[in-house]
């Protein structure tokens, strides 16, 4: 797996988690979708993405599926 599928998967895990609280518990957690859209978003127009950095520093492979540099 690498970085760039690890993202995604969290990404999406994290929102379809707090949705599910947000339905079941409280709508407070809609604030936590919200955040990960508002980060999905400068993500997407700057680039950079904490969780990239911190997982290419700890090794992670960046290369993509095809074997190209990502």
């Amino acid at each position: 797996m690498n970085v760039d599928r690890i993202v995604h998967s969290a990404a999406g895990t994290m929102i379809l988690g707090s949705l599910a609280l947000a339905h079941w518990h409280s709508p407070y957690w809609f604030w936590l979708t919200a955040f990960v859209g508002a980060n999905l978003l400068q993500s997407g127009l700057t680039n950079w993405c904490l969780l990239s950095s911190i997982l290419s520093r700890l090794g992670v492979s960046t290369q993509g599926a095809c074997g190209l540099k990502g």
